[in-house]
Order: C-alpha cells, then structure tokens, then sequence
C-alpha cells in the first residue's frame, strides 16, 4: 500500500493538483485529500483514474484494499468496485463510488469532481 500526502493547489477549471505522476506507481493504491474529500487514485497501465476513498457500504479506506486488475477489494468486507468507472460490481456494496475527472499537464495530475 501506498500513501501519499501532498500539499493540493487549486487550478482553473475546478481542478485542484493532487500531484506529480510519478507519485502514482503503476498498480499502486494511493490516497489524496481533495478539500475535505479523501480520495482513492490508481495508475493502470499509465492512466490515472480516481474514485472516492470512502467504501459506500461501510466507509472501508479502500486504499487499505487490495487492486485486481481494475478492480479495487474493500478491505472490510470484500466488496469490489471498477476504479475506472466507479461501479460497484460484487456486493456487499450497491451504491457506486463517486468518480474524479482527472488531468495530466505535463507531470502534474489534476483532479476534479464529476
């Protein structure tokens, strides 16, 4: 597991900087502060993606989880979600992640809210 703390500028758009890419190994699950949102940012095969931290079936950190392929495993009660949608796809969860749109300028990463 992987945890990264940065300091978060905000930038035009809505997109508030969360990071260089390099912070983001591939294959790693990493944690970010986004105002006062924690969310959960994974490097796939060089694509950045990011979904709220926060299980929505019993509030696990999911970065504590375990990532197979795309999928991100609670660490509480095994419940999956598709890091690249945001879907749940194996219960206990049924309510879906809230997905990030994320930016890449040069070797920052920008996030923001969907």
């Amino acid at each position: 597991m992987y945890q990264h703390t940065c300091q978060v500028d905000d930038v035009s758009e809505g997109y508030v900087k969360v990071g260089q890419l390099s912070d983001f190994p591939r294959g790693k699950l990493s944690k970010v502060q986004v105002g006062s949102e924690e969310v959960l940012v994974v490097n796939i095969n060089g694509t950045i993606h990011a979904i709220s931290n926060t299980c929505t079936h019993r509030g696990g950190p999911l970065n504590e989880g375990e990532l197979e392929e795309n999928r991100v495993i609670c660490p509480y009660h095994g419940g999956q979600f598709d890091v690249t949608t945001g879907k749940a796809v194996s219960p206990p969860p049924t309510k879906d992640e809230m997905k990030f749109d994320v930016q890449v300028q040069g070797s920052s990463v920008l996030l923001k809210k969907k």
